[in-house]
């Protein structure tokens, strides 16, 4: 944050400051964590289902708080208080007027847009270590991407700042808008329109407008960066104020005669390695063409890194470096295609943890990784996919599930496990359309409580469990009777599965 007294930031938000005259010391931080605070902290007091951040004011103090932002106030707080009418409101005016300081400094310094229906947080962690090689770079800690989490990331923005790479979701129209209002980008950057909070909006054509204000909220120099592969994505150039770049994958485009100018980042020559590492050629628009080694797995990541590489390029990064920096970078967000071997009660396994959230085409990418799956051996692993329920897909969710688990028994996995839940009928009942769908497939085998009946002619096994517990004896019974098994899971994170990642990895 870029450092402020409590009275300029009474004044950013539209507050009324109580028990400090605002000559104290200067705020350099904001924060909504109590436990996160420290010297200099200003304290934002959000009010959420479960948690009320005014119990946590009065002793911030003690700790270094400089100032707390509250709805009402805080008898006996310590400290002085801004009250508004809504903190979260609040806190977007903070961030607003936090980057509007940044802009006013000497110094480059831009903001780095990037909106989809999936690949925007492993594209945030590719493009943040490509970008932190030009310059101080601040990006998310995981998907911090809404009203409360990319505000609270716009204040980690300080003097010293060179680039902001700012991932923004959205469940609604206007969503986008609004968080283009307290960052405006630079550089926007689509990567895909799909069924992802089709709940919500209805269609696909309302999810590709609500990812559209990412372009029409540019500044008005600003350059989008648009998947040239994507038709939803393509009519979106018309918005853009100034410059557009294109990437994507060679002789796929749907930008017809745009596809063969000037300004398109691509990729041809693709394969993977053993785990599912993408591999190909990099061409940027200066006529390189550098080869590329992924060191995270999933070939579907080959899309989300030319989209970090166009901006790269964009902002003068040579395509050697870029390509050197791609297969360098081994580590993202948690929960996203992580692989670990796991060894509890005698059986071990090899897990591929992609279970941070779930939608029909990240499903279908997970399942792609963990068909291609080889062990150092290059031998044919026994491939396990545990599968949980996709929320917010609308009125025909069931059906979309379906599909899923006929993709899954398509690829010819040894075991398909659908995951519900005994507490959650709603839960329990995708998870049966997931089972439903591999069954009309392959064979089936169900399994109910903790035990286990029947099972088909197809070598797929396919079970409905009601609960990760189940799942987890499942998974452990499976990989006892099976050397050298690879497991993936995936589904929304209601399901439970990230739990079950981590209790897994914990334990190992």
């Amino acid at each position: 944050m870029v450092p402020m007294s409590v009275a300029e930031v009474a004044q950013a938000v539209g507050g009324r400051l109580i028990g400090g005259d605002g000559l104290g010391k200067p705020a350099t931080s904001a924060l909504s964590d109590s436990r996160q605070v420290c010297e200099g902290s200003v304290f934002v007091a959000i009010k959420g289902e479960r948690v009320d951040g005014h119990d946590f004011v009065a002793g911030l103090a003690d700790r270094g708080a400089v100032a707390a932002i509250v709805d009402h106030e805080v008898p006996d707080a310590g400290l002085p208080q801004v009250v508004v009418e809504n903190t979260v409101a609040a806190l977007g005016q903070l961030a607003k007027h936090n980057i509007a300081r940044r802009r006013a400094m000497d110094g480059d310094f831009d903001i780095i847009g990037l909106t989809g229906s999936v690949g925007k947080t492993t594209t945030k962690d590719l493009l943040a270590a490509l970008l932190g090689t030009l310059g101080s770079t601040v990006a998310p800690v995981g998907s911090f991407n809404n009203e409360i989490g990319l505000p609270l990331t716009a204040l980690k923005v300080n003097e010293a700042t060179r680039f902001f790479v700012a991932e923004m979701g959205a469940n609604h129209l206007g969503e986008i808008a609004g968080l283009t209002r307290i960052a405006p980008p630079d550089t926007a950057v689509v990567l895909k329109v799909g069924v992802a909070h089709l709940g919500e909006f209805g269609s696909r054509e309302r999810i590709a407008q609500a990812k559209s204000e990412i372009v029409t909220g540019l500044v008005p120099t600003g350059t989008a960066v648009l998947n040239a592969d994507d038709e939803h994505i393509v009519p979106m150039a018309a918005l853009a104020p100034a410059d557009v770049l294109w990437f994507g994958l060679e002789g796929t485009s749907e930008t017809g005669e745009q596809a063969a100018n000037a300004n398109k980042v691509y990729a041809d020559h693709i394969d993977a390695d053993s785990a599912d590492h993408a591999r190909f050629t990099l061409h940027t628009p200066d006529g390189a063409a550098v080869p590329v080694h992924l060191g995270i797995p999933g070939r579907h990541n080959t899309m989300n890194a030319l989209a970090a590489a166009t901006v790269a390029w964009h902002y003068g990064m040579k395509t050697e470096a870029i390509a050197a920096g791609l297969s360098a970078q081994r580590t993202i967000s948690p929960h996203r295609m992580a692989i670990s071997t796991v060894e509890r009660d005698s059986a071990c396994f090899t897990l591929i943890d992609d279970s941070f959230n779930a939608n029909p085409d990240s499903m279908k990418a997970g399942l792609d990784g963990l068909k291609a799956w080889r062990p150092a051996d290059n031998g044919t692993p026994w491939r396990i996919a545990v599968l949980g329920g996709m929320l917010e897909l609308g009125g025909d969710e069931s059906e979309l599930h379906r599909q899923v688990g006929a993709y899954a028994a398509s690829l010819d996995l040894d075991a398909i496990i659908a995951v519900g839940s005994a507490a959650d009928q709603h839960l329990d009942e995708l998870a049966q359309a997931l089972a439903e769908g591999a069954e009309g497939t392959g064979g089936s085998e169900r399994t109910a409580g903790s035990g286990t009946q029947g099972s088909g002619s197809c070598d797929t096994l396919v079970s409905w469990v009601h609960g990760t517990d189940q799942a987890d004896a499942l998974v452990t019974r499976l990989a006892k009777e099976h050397g050298d098994c690879v497991v993936l899971l995936k589904g929304s994170h209601a399901s439970g599965l990230s739990a079950l990642a981590q209790c897994w990895t914990t334990k190992n």
